[in-house]
């Protein structure tokens, strides 16, 4: 484990799947992050693919590859590349095992940043290759909701700023029992603020379709400490928490990618919102938590 800080903040960082597992607020003394075993992650990192896919594969130039469950970089182990009191910079690379699974030679570096406004995530993605690499990235940040004692659930909301059109849409979701996008979407809500319960994740997760949103804020009227996700080089947001379950946790998540659309392996050099990485090229995508 990695701890950095600054005179606000203390973030932790498991080396194993670069994994962010707790971000204090040392003046109030509390947890941003969800730690229970009831859900026993708390931001892993999604890499090579975002979701299940069809049958556990993916097609690519003819060949039949088979993929976890938002990739595997997750179970992987960061190397430390740069480390100050108050950042971290992590790296991993494609392995014998890995190229079994994504016949590329990528590196994934990560960089955590403590500001005095919050915590920046940088990641740096490398295509080694010879050939135009495709794929797809997030983070799964699980927030506790309340973030203090003496609140619920139900006591904060969400919402969202940027340049879209209402109402908000999301992915439609089936679970099979994996949850798979169904190709159409849905009404999600008709106002960019948003009361939390459960009920809003009977369905499942909700990956909202809406173009051109640049933040989402969880707060509440009973506490003036909140989250605010500006997305950054991130084009979708997913919200989750277990839907079979009312846990006081929230994941909200930067994602570059979806799911697969339920049916047979998809191409990945086809798939809808994957990324193209050129040869020899490196990409960063960045996106930050506001903190209070």
């Amino acid at each position: 484990m990695i701890t950095i800080e600054n005179q606000y903040l203390q973030a932790v960082i498991d080396t194993h799947g670069a994994q962010l597992t707790h971000l204090y607020h040392k003046a109030a003394g509390f947890d941003y992050l969800w730690n229970n075993p009831a859900w026993n992650k708390h931001a892993p990192v999604l890499f090579p693919a975002i979701g299940r896919s069809n049958l556990d594969q993916y097609q690519l130039n003819g060949h039949t590859y088979s993929m976890p469950q938002h990739g595997f970089i997750a179970d992987q182990d960061f190397q430390i590349v740069a480390q100050t009191k108050h950042a971290v910079s992590l790296r991993a690379q494609a392995t014998a095992t890995t190229r079994k699974m994504f016949p590329f030679d990528f590196a994934l570096e990560l960089t955590f940043t403590l500001t005095s406004l919050g915590l920046s995530l940088t990641f740096a993605v490398t295509n080694n290759s010879q050939e135009t690499m495709p794929f797809s990235l997030g983070s799964h940040p699980a927030f506790n909701v309340p973030l203090i004692s003496g609140a619920d659930f139900t006591d904060y909301y969400l919402e969202f700023s940027g340049d879209f059109e209402l109402p908000l849409e999301n992915f439609e979701i089936v679970k099979t029992p994996a949850p798979y996008r169904t190709g159409k979407t849905e009404t999600f809500a008709r106002s960019q603020k948003i009361a939390l319960n459960h009920d809003l994740f009977a369905k499942g997760l909700r990956i909202i379709a809406n173009s051109q949103i640049k933040q989402v804020k969880l707060a509440s009227a009973t506490t003036n400490h909140q989250v605010i996700v500006n997305l950054g080089d991130f084009v979708n947001v997913c919200l989750w928490t277990k839907e079979d379950k009312e846990l006081p946790f929230l994941c909200i998540e930067p994602f570059n990618g979806l799911p697969d659309v339920l049916g047979e392996p998809v191409d990945w050099q086809k798939k809808q919102a994957n990324l193209q990485l050129a040869a020899n090229k490196t990409q960063l995508f960045q996106y930050e938590l506001l903190l209070k």
